[in-house]
């Protein structure tokens, strides 16, 4: 097991390479209860699967390639489809090993399954991830091809999964995704898509952050001070959002020094940047109100908690605890108010949800999840979950994480569990192996 598990996405690449294996998968089978893989070089990483009692959750399908012409890892996590097509953005990332790489998507998706869930999507859960160090993916010529790629292999996989925007994808990116296939959301609005979904999934969080301080009695955001880790997509309009409540101060962090440059977009604001090293998670140690989590996910954990100086911790990153069954618990116990955040970062994907059906200016489908006046909206659920977290004496996280689990399993009114249906067909056809 250990062989397979340890080795980089490069490596794992090249074993693919000799043995002629460009397409593979791992698919759940009730039935049986175990991991079926596609090949049976690949029996140990489903194994490990398997064996996995924290990240692996009995995932419909996790299907995989090695690019034809870019040589890139690409791979299409989905994890429960019984509200519908599994949906998430596609991470282009930096893993060290193979486990690194599949435990990540094995995480996201099942968070975007949680998301989507939460906020009353009729999609389920996927995610897409590509593994930034192996084939051309380091050559910028080649970056529009890895995408191309991308997108055949969505077209392979029969809408099963629909892809977006996620770290380390642009919204140019996508353009190239859907240059190949019509399985993708956040379609450039020149060519009629709904464009980056970052900026309203700040204004998300902000309303979270609204809904703590009510919750704790602490007045509005007017007057506090913020600490953000990450200035990117979400991180950077989250600053302007936040100036526009009031915030007296704002301390961030990046590990980009061109991110220092986002100073002077706000100079009305009291805010300081600072460039610090990868993996430097200084900034949660930050004094002040709220940290606001916004770059990866696992930095939440027995060595950074002990740290923290905030009341409430509060962000956009995917997956922000280490360990989702003891770090919630470890932060209720220092007295320190964590949202989680497939609870208050949905608005990116409901900004691409109803994408295909066209706009309107002001939708109010979007702004609902904005609001106070809907029962599910950001704030308002976010009350909910936390007034029952106080009255049961459970986490926050898992007051949502039990409600978000109940609602995943409701089929689409129309179409069923449709998904697990086209992982079903790519299996026994063999199409998606052929392709």
């Amino acid at each position: 097991m250990l062989e397979l598990r340890s080795l980089s996405p490069a490596a794992l690449c090249d074993v693919l390479g000799r043995e002629g294996i460009r397409r593979f998968y791992f698919v759940w089978d009730p039935e049986a209860r175990r991991v079926v893989p596609s090949h049976s070089r690949l029996e140990p990483l489903a194994r490990l699967l398997e064996s996995d009692g924290r990240d692996f959750d009995r995932h419909e399908g996790i299907f995989c390639q090695v690019a034809p012409e870019t040589g890139v890892l690409q791979a299409a996590f989905v994890h429960r489809t019984c509200r519908g097509q599994g949906a998430g953005g596609v991470r282009f990332w930096r893993y060290d090993t193979v486990e690194d790489y599949l435990r990540d998507g094995l995480r996201l998706a099942r968070g975007m399954t949680h998301k989507n869930a939460l906020a009353g999507l009729w999609w389920g859960g996927g995610k897409g991830v590509m593994a930034r160090e192996t084939g051309r993916a380091g050559d910028p010529a080649a970056r529009r091809r890895i995408y191309e790629e991308y997108g055949d292999f969505m077209t392979a996989l029969q809408g099963c999964y629909v892809t977006a925007e996620d770290v380390g994808t642009s919204v140019e990116d996508m353009a190239a995704v859907f240059s190949r296939t019509r399985f993708t959301t956040c379609i450039p609005p020149e060519l009629g898509g709904s464009g980056n979904p970052s900026v309203p999934t700040a204004r998300g969080v902000v309303r979270g952050m609204e809904a703590a301080l009510e919750h704790l009695g602490l007045g509005t955001l007017a007057g506090k001070t913020v600490a953000v880790q990450g200035l990117g997509h979400v991180g950077e309009p989250l600053l302007g959002f936040l100036r526009e409540k009031g915030v007296a101060r704002v301390v961030a962090s990046d590990v980009d020094p061109a991110r220092a440059a986002v100073a002077g977009h706000f100079p009305d604001l009291d805010l300081e940047i600072r460039i610090v090293p990868r993996g430097d998670l200084s900034i949660l140690a930050e004094p002040a109100d709220i940290v606001a989590p916004c770059a990866t996910g696992g930095i939440l954990g027995p060595a950074t908690i002990p740290t923290l100086r905030a009341a409430v911790v509060c962000g956009a990153a995917n997956n922000q605890l280490e360990d989702p069954e003891q770090d919630d618990r470890r932060l209720q116990e220092r007295g320190i108010l964590y949202l989680p955040d497939f609870l208050v970062n949905r608005m990116g994907i409901v900004n691409c949800a109803d994408e295909q059906y066209g706009f309107v200016d002001g939708d109010s489908r979007v702004e609902a999840h904005l609001g106070v006046e809907w029962e599910n909206s950001i704030y308002n659920l976010s009350l909910t979950i936390l007034e029952e977290a106080r009255r049961t004496g459970q986490t926050p996280a898992r007051v949502a994480l039990d409600l978000a689990e109940e609602r995943s399993f409701d089929l689409h009114p129309l179409w069923g569990h449709r998904g697990a249906a086209i992982i079903r067909s790519l299996v026994e056809t063999e199409r998606f192996l052929e392709g």
